[in-house]
C-alpha cells in the first residue's frame, strides 16, 4: 500500500488535543514518524499509545508553545531523534472566551486567543523555518476556522484570531516559499466531538438547545454535515504529502460547503 508520508518526519503541537491527536493519527497511519509535542505527558502518552497500537510511530517531547526557547529546544531535540522534520503542525488551544457578547466582554477575555494564536505560531515556524530553508523544503501548517469568513456571533477573539492566522500564512508563505518551504493553513467549520463545550455555550446563548444549534450549523453547509476529525487529519495528511507540492499560500477548505470560497 502506498502511504502519504511515508519516510517523513512531523513534528505535531497539541498533540495531546482532539485536533492534534486526530492529524497525529492521520499522519501516523500514512507512514509518517509522529513527534507529539505538548505540555501534558499523560495526553500525549494517550495518543502515542493509539498510534503505536496501530502499527505507527510515535514519539513525545515535552514543549511550552508560548515560549521561544522552549519551541527551540523542541525542534532542536526533534532533529537529533530525526535528523530532519519535514512538516510541522500547531493545534495548540487558544484559551478563547465564547458565549459572551462582545460588548459585554474584557478586552483580556476578547484579546486572548489572538495573542496565544499569533505568538505560538510565530515561535514555532521561526523556531523550524531555518531547518527547512536549509533542507530545501517542508511544510510548516496551522489551522482556523469558519468565524475567518463568516461572522457569527458570540465567538469573542476567535473569528479575529482566525483571520489573522490566515494572513499570516500567506505572508509567511511569500518569504518560504523561494526556498522550497510551503505554509498551509486548513480551515474547518469545527467538529463536533472536538467543541462540544463551546456548542453548549452558543446554544445557551441563543436559548436553544445543544442538537438543534449542531442541526442550524449542518444546514449551512453544502454537504449537510459537519466535517468529523478524521475528514480534518485525512486534508491534513494530504496537503502535507508531495501529492500537493504545488499548494502554497492556501487555506484548504474544511467546512463542507459552510465557507464557499
Amino acid at each position: 500500500m502506498i502511504m502519504l508520508l511515508a519516510e517523513k518526519n512531523a513534528l505535531i503541537y497539541g498533540a495531546g488535543g482532539a485536533i492534534g491527536g486526530a492529524v497525529a493519527r492521520a499522519f501516523a497511519r500514512e507512514g509518517a514518524t509522529v513527534f507529539l509535542a505538548g505540555r501534558t505527558e499523560a495526553k500525549l502518552q494517550a495518543v502515542a499509545g493509539d498510534i503505536a497500537a496501530a502499527g505507527g510511530r510515535a514519539r513525545t517531547v515535552r514543549v511550552d508553545a508560548l515560549d521561544e526557547g522552549s519551541a527551540e529546544d523542541c525542534v532542536d531535540s526533534v532533529m537529533r531523534q530525526g535528523r530532519r522534520i519535514d512538516v510541522s503542525f500547531n493545534a495548540i488551544g487558544l484559551d478563547e472566551v465564547q458565549g459572551t457578547p462582545l460588548v459585554e466582554m474584557s478586552y483580556e477575555d476578547f484579546a486572548r486567543p489572538i495573542g496565544v494564536a499569533t505568538r505560538t505560531q510565530f515561535l514555532t515556524a521561526k523556531a523550524v523555518a531555518p531547518h527547512m530553508v536549509e533542507a530545501g523544503s517542508g511544510v510548516i501548517m496551522m489551522i482556523t476556522a469558519s468565524p475567518s469568513r463568516i461572522p457569527f456571533p458570540l465567538v469573542g477573539g476567535f473569528g479575529v484570531t482566525c483571520a489573522a492566522l490566515e494572513g499570516f500564512s500567506r505572508t509567511l508563505a511569500a518569504e518560504l516559499g523561494p526556498s522550497g518551504v510551503r505554509v498551509i493553513c486548513l480551515r474547518s467549520a469545527g467538529s463536533v466531538e472536538s467543541i462540544e463545550e463551546v456548542l453548549d455555550k452558543h446554544a445557551a446563548g441563543i436559548g436553544t438547545t445543544r442538537d438543534d444549534f449542531i442541526e442550524d450549523l449542518t444546514e449551512m453547509t453544502l454537504l449537510k454535515r459537519l466535517p468529523s476529525l478524521a475528514d480534518v487529519g485525512n486534508v491534513a495528511a494530504l496537503m502535507a504529502s508531495d501529492h500537493a507540492a504545488a499548494m502554497t499560500g492556501a487555506v484548504p477548505n474544511v467546512t463542507c460547503g459552510q465557507v464557499v470560497d
